[in-house]
């Protein structure tokens, strides 16, 4: 129920819960959001991981009761024993800029809006405040006409300026990645052409005349034709949902009898298909071209899924997070711009960190990144915030505060910066350093040490090998 919530309206919500609790009722909630868990009477911890890693419960009472349990991720979390951290550093950028002049579409106040370059920038504010209307109605919409050439209808606003640092626009949805079970992971992420050419070039494919064609189950050749590829049989209930049965000829593995008979390490397709990506992984390991897609999916935290899955399964955090791990996989140009609409949505803190590294593995390979996100953990972890309100609606539409999350964290009109003003007192952490900062640092001892005595000098010429070991290191 915290899905798209602002802290503010998160504790809001948990009151009325607990009302109709007090009334009386029982109330179940599935839940991410650590203060909704921190409120509850009893949890059930799921897990330990996902998919086939998952199934079972792996500690339930009380908050403190979960929290005090070792085995329970979720628990570990709470206690503290697991964090996400503040980044030592907050990233400068490269010194270019993007601004959004006088945007005024729906309850947005004439707003411009400067969104540094080369950095991991976070829109917050209550929910309603404009956010959405500002970064995707305005600025993603307009620079994917100028940029990517598409048809749009962008929010109205004057102009939108420094699009020339850029060569294209990427917006990361939960949209589903293929309205058809046809589609899946592998299509998705380009591994089912490597794994088709992979499989037409063993031997026993070669001396039958099998080309790439032929393991794929979207044309006539090598799948069922009883279920056209699609393993499954639509039977039509009128008036009511179609209903999907196994294919009785192929039992759902898509393939005829000739084309499952080609085996490699003792796997036709069918059962290549039917693996985790991280099964896959193991099994490709010497085959670059499809183990560097499956690295890719792993590091999105999706080794639990299926290489064949259909994307009509997916959750809509899944399918975000295969779109995330194609574009890590491609090379990259250091020039795009990533914009996420609340990427957070129904994950776990666990979830959250992976998804986090990733984000910030794009930033540092020269891209920008720009997150709508109400999860503090996020926010904290951003390089510049722009926080939109103060309230939802009429009363929002206007820049509240920006700057970094300290900077936020000390503005008294911004609902964002007083949660965030009492996380960092919850869990003191010591004002990240810009690295202009950090660099003045690492050079007054250097100064010092050649006015001071050669004992000094010498002592300064032992550590600075040591400091560059541990640069190198890092």
């Amino acid at each position: 129920p915290s899905i798209g919530l602002h802290q503010r309206d998160n504790g809001r919500l948990l009151e009325t819960l607990r009302n109709l609790r007090d009334q009386g009722n029982t109330v179940i909630v599935v839940e991410h959001d650590e203060e909704a868990i921190r409120t509850a009477d009893y949890v059930f911890d799921i897990g330990p991981g996902a998919g086939v890693h998952g199934g079972r419960v792996v500690s339930h009472g009380t908050p403190e009761a979960v929290a005090a349990d070792p085995a329970s991720l979720t628990g570990q979390y709470l206690s503290g024993a697991r964090e996400i951290a503040v980044p030592e550093v907050r990233r400068k950028g490269n010194k270019k800029k993007l601004t959004v002049v006088k945007a005024t579409g729906n309850n947005l106040k004439e707003v411009t809006a400067t969104f540094p370059l080369g950095q991991f920038v976070c829109v917050s504010g209550v929910s309603g405040g404009g956010k959405s209307t500002l970064t995707i109605e305005t600025l993603f919409k307009t620079a994917s006409m100028r940029l990517n050439g598409a048809r749009q209808t962008p929010a109205p606003c004057e102009t939108i300026k420094g699009l020339e640092h850029l060569d294209k626009v990427i917006d990361i949805d939960q949209r589903p990645i293929g309205r058809t079970p046809r589609s899946n992971p592998a299509t998705y992420t380009g591994a089912f052409t490597p794994i088709r050419d992979w499989f037409a070039g063993l031997p026993e494919a070669k001396a039958r005349g099998y080309k790439p064609g032929r393991f794929s189950f979207n044309v006539k050749g090598g799948r069922c034709e009883a279920c056209q590829g699609d393993g499954l049989i639509k039977i039509e209930m009128h008036f009511l949902p179609d209903v999907y049965v196994e294919c009785e000829t192929c039992k759902g593995a898509r393939y005829n009898r000739e084309t499952l008979e080609i085996r490699f390490k003792g796997k036709s397709i069918a059962d290549v298909l039917d693996m985790t990506v991280e099964e896959a992984q193991e099994f490709f390991k010497a085959v670059p071209s499809i183990r560097e897609k499956m690295d890719a999916l792993m590091r999105v935290g999706l080794g639990y899924i299926k290489v064949g899955q259909q994307a009509t399964t997916l959750s809509g955090g899944e399918a975000q997070r295969v779109k995330l791990s194609k574009e890590l996989a491609k090379r990259s140009t250091g020039r795009t711009l990533y914009i996420l609409d609340e990427p957070t949505t129904g994950l776990h803190f666990e979830d959250v960190k992976k998804l986090l590294e990733v984000l910030h593995e794009l930033v540092d390979q020269g891209n920008s990144v720009i997150v709508i996100e109400h999860n503090l953990d996020v926010i904290k972890t951003a390089d510049h915030i722009i926080d939109i309100g103060p309230e939802g609606g009429d009363g929002g539409g206007e820049i509240v505060a920006f700057g970094t999350p300290e900077e936020v964290a000390d503005e008294p009109r911004s609902y964002t910066g007083r949660y965030l003003k009492t996380l960092f007192k919850r869990r003191p952490v010591s004002a990240p350093a810009t690295k202009s900062q950090t660099q003045a640092t690492k050079a007054a001892p250097k100064a010092s040490a050649k006015t001071s005595a050669g004992k000094a000098a010498k002592s300064a010429a032992r550590k600075k090998p040591a400091a560059a070991k541990r640069k190198k290191a890092g």
